[in-house]
């Protein structure tokens, strides 16, 4: 019976042969593997034996209490989020975005909070710190603008001062392309993309700051195919992500090794549980469901501009979005890596958006998504992981500036 079921996912086929050749990692794969289907048999198989009713088998986002998760936590963190008083303005934008994907209300005493709080971490002399006079940082700076950007007021807009934070952004440039991620800080593909995104969405000259910046990152293209944080490193998803969507913005795609590229994307994603890792031997985690996911809408585009398509796309969309229903969807509000991990901030907005990339891809491809209509998610421009709507509001905004 359970054949009858429409999922993708959670194939016994698939699930880990080690050959006996017990390792840390290959004991944890088995062991997640075994949640899932211990979450997928009580969630889908049972309800569906038991009934015979396929319309079980269609899970829904629990979106009130995802929603009442997000603006608990906006109003109050836990005592465990002090660890993170450098990133104060990466939980706001966290939250902000998820309630936006979720075509969540946020309440107008919040945004008025959220403003006047993410004013206060801005640097005197450009950029944003992670919390009240801290220094001016590239990733801070980035998570402040998209949170002002989500917001999609023009309030929020018009506290952002393009004149200084533009001289941040050009004094974080480095000779050799890349940028710091403040002054006298480290040099990643992390600051490139947090510089080029925060620049184009505000509408700044992104050709004062780009010379260089290209060649930079593809020097940071591995064997594999991806992309390291630095040259001469490993390939990893948020680092692969962060150079796609750059090499995007400087419409400089066309210097990457594309077939290398899309080899190393492509078997990123797991064919038993669905969901991605983030490098090659490594475990699934939720968060990988954007920064690998969202790299595959970029390289669609570049291969339409070349003539190229795949009707079926370059991933699982189906299977993406059942991993995240089974595996990360926790029935008390937000999301989570895995199975047996607590939810956070940051899983739930980076799952969300890789599960509005995975819908597109299901509604093109196979015209539904998995639960149906009520599950729809507000689409997100995957360069930037904002809302379609708060991008065009924001480049609205700007250009009559």
């Amino acid at each position: 019976m359970a054949a009858q079921i429409p999922f993708r996912s959670f194939n016994e086929k698939y699930v880990c042969n080690d050959d006996g050749n017990f390792s840390y990692s290959s004991t944890e794969q088995k062991r997640i593997e075994t949640m899932l289907f211990e979450n997928y048999n009580s969630i889908v198989l049972e309800p569906f034996e038991a009934t015979g009713d396929e319309d079980l088998t269609e899970l829904t986002i629990l979106r009130q209490r995802h929603t009442a998760y997000l603006l608990r936590y906006l109003k109050n963190c836990p005592s465990s989020y002090a660890t993170l008083d450098a990133s104060r303005s990466w939980m706001c934008y966290w939250a902000v975005n998820a309630l936006k994907i979720l075509d969540a209300e946020i309440p107008k005493e919040i945004v008025i909070d959220l403003i006047v709080f993410l004013k206060s971490c801005e640097h005197p002399d450009g950029g944003y710190g992670g919390g009240p006079g801290q220094l001016a940082h590239l990733a801070p700076t980035y998570a402040t603008v998209m949170c002002l950007v989500s917001l999609q007021t023009e309030e929020a807009l018009r506290s952002i001062n393009k004149e200084t934070l533009f001289n941040f952004l050009k004094k974080s440039k480095h000779e050799s392309g890349g940028f710091y991620m403040h002054e006298g800080g480290e040099i990643d593909m992390r600051s490139a993309f947090c510089a080029l995104s925060t620049c184009v969405v505000v509408g700044l000259p992104l050709e004062e700051i780009s010379e260089g910046v290209a060649e930079w990152i593809i020097s940071c293209q591995s064997y594999e195919g991806g992309f390291g944080g630095e040259p001469y490193t490993e390939a990893h998803g948020g680092y692969t992500f962060c150079a796609v969507a750059s090499l995007v913005l400087l419409n400089r795609f066309r210097l990457a090794d594309m077939e290398s590229l899309l080899r190393w994307a492509t078997r990123r994603q797991m064919r038993y549980e669905g969901g991605f890792q983030g490098r090659t031997n490594k475990l699934v985690d939720g968060c990988y469901s954007f920064w690998q996911g969202a790299i595959f809408p970029l390289l669609d585009g570049e291969m339409e501009r070349e003539g190229r398509s795949l009707e079926k796309g370059l991933f699982e969309a189906r299977m993406l979005e059942e991993y995240i229903l089974v595996g990360c969807q926790s029935i008390h509000g937000g999301f989570r890596d895995k199975p047996d991990k607590p939810v956070d901030l940051y899983h739930t907005c980076y799952v969300l958006s890789g599960l509005s990339i995975a819908q597109k891809y299901s509604l093109a491809r196979d015209g539904k998504i998995l639960g149906g209509d009520v599950n729809t998610l507000a689409e997100i421009n995957p360069v930037f992981n904002v809302t379609v709507a708060s991008e065009q509001f924001a480049k609205e905004f700007f250009t009559s500036q």
